[in-house]
């Protein structure tokens, strides 16, 4: 249960890029460093649209875009270098690896990021559309932001419901700028004496903008704009309410997947059911604790199991020291007068060497949870006398 070594610097290269290694502070330099320059990159593409600033800090913009387009430029080359050791990848070759990393979406933002420097060494730097092309760097805070990945799931996972409300959405308009058009074309020929011109009028009262540079001036037309107006509600939270709920299911299936993990690698929860596990997780409490904080004392019994949500925990064992990491567990739990320890040898001390993030099952939330499923709790003891 020991964090291994990473193996070469291909392998250390990609725990700094993408998994950020724990809270090595390299990893944590590297993607930091990143976000802040993705976050100057598009301050300074704002504020050089201001004349009198672009006039007095010129020379600062320009040297700024030559070194994030040397940078970004690196860690394009460094992902794809390191792209075989992702776990996706590595039933490919190298060079496949490479190239399929290369189709997808991250890395296209990635590569489109730093194509203003290519076409700066074709002297083609005045383009205007590289302009768009400087602004894409800020969807590479994506990659470093997990709200920003879940919100991307979310729209993914639903994207055929947010489809049907934009066809709802366009039928709507259509029928509404045609009612519009119908009642209203004598009065405003000028502005509503055709079905596309009725549409504009439509699109923008079903969002709710009312921009008021087109509104109706007969009874009817009033009427129509009022249920227009009504239905632009609906409209609206239709997909606002399926995001909202999509999002709010992606993180907690998140949450859930990563806990789920973490208890079925425990031998004694190992071999339970779906039903069980989830009874398990039900009464784990979740506990922060600072870099440098004992969460065990040497000669304490543990009575508790506590799984590393995050962080690092280094154990102090008979055998040496030992460091657990994300997704590890360690500790002991009581039943019947048995004990049910995760280190055969039993563990000394414990002591957070990172802030640290755990799940606890103390031994209270144990005998409950045991009281509270007979099943469950004749499962673990027989899972016990076999282990």
């Amino acid at each position: 249960m020991a964090v291994a070594a990473p193996k070469g610097w291909r392998r250390q290269v990609h725990l700094w890029l993408d998994h950020g290694a724990g809270d090595d502070p390299v990893a944590n330099g590297i993607h930091r460093g990143l976000v802040l320059l993705i976050c100057a990159n598009v301050a300074a593409i704002v504020l050089e649209s201001v004349p009198d600033i672009a006039a007095r800090f010129g020379p600062v913009f320009h040297a700024l875009e030559t070194v994030s387009l040397a940078l970004f430029a690196l860690e394009y080359v460094a992902r794809l270098w390191v792209a075989p050791e992702h776990v996706r990848y590595r039933a490919l070759t190298p060079a496949q690896a490479r190239l399929t990393y290369a189709a997808s979406l991250p890395a296209m933002v990635d590569l489109l990021a730093t194509l203003p420097l290519a076409f700066a060494m074709l002297g083609l730097a005045d383009l205007q559309f590289l302009l768009l092309l400087r602004l894409l760097r800020f969807f590479k805070l994506g990659r470093y932001s997990p709200g920003m990945a879940s919100l991307a799931a979310a729209l993914q996972a639903e994207r055929k419901a947010l489809f049907a409300c934009f066809v709802v959405l366009m039928g709507v308009m259509l029928m509404t700028a045609s009612v519009m058009h119908l009642v209203e074309r004598e009065a405003q020929p000028d502005k509503l004496g055709t079905i596309p011109d009725a549409m504009w009028w439509a699109i923008i009262t079903l969002t709710t903008v009312g921009y008021g540079d087109v509104s109706p001036i007969t009874a009817a037309g009033k009427a129509v704009a009022a249920v227009t107006a009504v239905l632009g509600l609906v409209m609206l939270a239709l997909p606002v309410g399926i995001v909202a709920t999509a999002f709010a299911q992606e993180i907690h299936r998140r949450e859930f997947v990563v806990t789920w993990s973490m208890i079925a690698r425990v031998p004694l929860f190992g071999q339970l059911d779906a039903v069980e596990i989830a009874e398990v997780m039900q009464f784990l409490r979740a506990r922060t604790v600072r870099n440098g904080v004992v969460v065990a004392h040497d000669g304490e019994p543990l009575q508790a199991l506590y799984f590393v949500a995050s962080g690092e925990v280094e154990l102090a064992l008979p055998e040496g020291k030992t460091i657990l990491d994300e997704g590890h567990f360690f500790g002991a739990l009581v039943l019947d007068d048995v004990a049910i320890t995760s280190h055969a040898s039993g563990v000394n001390a414990a002591v957070a060497t990172a802030p640290t993030k755990l799940l606890v099952l103390d031994q209270i939330d144990f005998k409950a949870l045991t009281a509270r499923s007979p099943k469950l709790a004749a499962h673990i003891r027989k899972l016990a006398r076999d282990a």
